[in-house]
């Protein structure tokens, strides 16, 4: 079924332009919304959030060079709150129920400037769909109180009843970030060091978390049975072993409540790297762009947060009604929903022919 003829510059995104313009016409000024839908429309059909090839893609009259410095002039001026394009992520999830929390970090160099992001995620069906972010101007790790800010701006936008559990790794630790989480009653399953010392309330002393786990075995799991306190923090462990590259590898996790869980839940961590590889080589190309502002470094990574959740839905919708993403012999997918979706969306805006037959923007507000 081929697209609606594309008569004028208007007619070929009226659809999206309606969309963005419903959820953001309060916020932004109506030039701003065509600007978003035409990038976003531009990095599907790219592959890319370099700014060249972008403009190139440009469903405009106008000369590449003129849509560059369009670009330019948003990344530049513009104002793009991040709780607007939050709430739109939010909305649009396919999630009615409590949400997994996934936080982690990527970083990347470009010349002698360090790119580094700290991201809050939503774990389903085999990828974390981005919905917050902190831009740090650092190298390293976050510091608590960036992580405790993200999580508490998920609280006053979305309401702390939302979450089912938030999932990190090692570098997510400390005595101030688990008292907020256990202050807040956030659930959580976080690894941690295994030569972090515990102490333990029934026997009055210190110990090393990694010995009370000596005895566990090679893809076993085992639950302290007993509160412990981390820190000034009371919380419960949980541990497994496994054998990565050939050596014996112990995995501990600190939780809120119900250890038990602990482990099914943390499987659901690794799904922010589907993420950050959307984001990066296996998507968009996020580790192209030659910005290294943080204002608008900040403002293209939220562009590229509403591509992918449009990417994402249309995977998915792929994926559940159309056709399944093929099973490979190892037992995992051959692509996750978003490249499903990035592949089909980019070969339909190219060819001017939705093969499938559904409305592939449509789908993204959720109706």
């Amino acid at each position: 079924m081929p697209l609606k003829k594309n008569s004028s510059r208007i007619a070929k995104d009226t659809d999206l332009f309606t969309l963005f313009r419903a959820h953001m016409g309060k916020n932004l000024h109506l030039a701003r919304i065509r600007l978003i839908c035409l990038f976003i429309t531009a990095l599907c059909k790219s592959k890319s959030v370099n700014f060249v090839k972008v403009a190139a893609a440009f469903e405009s009259p106008s000369l590449a060079s003129s849509c560059m410095r369009r670009i330019q002039r948003f990344m530049a001026e513009a104002e793009l709150p991040m709780k607007l394009v939050s709430s739109f992520i939010f909305k649009s999830l396919p999630i009615k129920g409590k949400l997994i929390l996934v936080m982690d970090r990527t970083n990347w160099k470009f010349g002698d400037s360090n790119i580094n992001i700290l991201m809050l995620g939503v774990a389903y069906r085999n990828v974390a769909i981005p919905l917050l972010f902190k831009m740090l101007d650092k190298r390293g790790n976050s510091s608590t109180q960036e992580r405790i800010g993200l999580v508490q701006d998920f609280i006053d936008w979305f309401g702390a009843e939302r979450i089912d559990c938030l999932l990190a790794d090692r570098e997510f630790v400390g005595d101030r970030w688990l008292k907020f989480l256990n202050f807040n009653q956030i659930r959580y399953h976080i690894r941690i060091r295994n030569n972090f010392r515990v102490f333990l309330p029934r026997k009055q002393e210190y110990i090393k978390a990694s010995h009370l786990f000596n005895a566990v075995k090679v893809n076993q799991c085992q639950h302290y049975r007993h509160i412990v306190q981390l820190g000034e923090e009371l919380c419960y462990l949980s541990a497994t072993k496994s054998v990565v590259q050939g050596k014996i590898e112990l995995l501990i996790l600190v939780s809120f409540n119900k250890p038990h869980e602990a482990l099914t839940y943390y499987r659901e961590r690794w799904q922010i790297e589907t993420l950050f590889r959307g984001m990066k080589s296996s998507g968009f190309n996020i580790e192209d762009t030659h910005v290294t502002v943080l204002d608008r470094l900040e403002k293209l990574m939220m562009l590229t947060m509403l591509a992918f959740i449009w990417c994402y839905r249309v995977g998915d919708y792929i994926d559940t009604q159309v056709k399944q993403i093929k099973i490979k012999k190892h037992g995992r997918r051959a692509k996750s929903c978003f490249k499903y979706g990035l592949d089909y969306l980019s070969e339909t805006l190219l060819s001017g022919f939705n093969k499938l037959n559904f409305c592939v923007i449509q789908i993204l507000s959720c109706t």
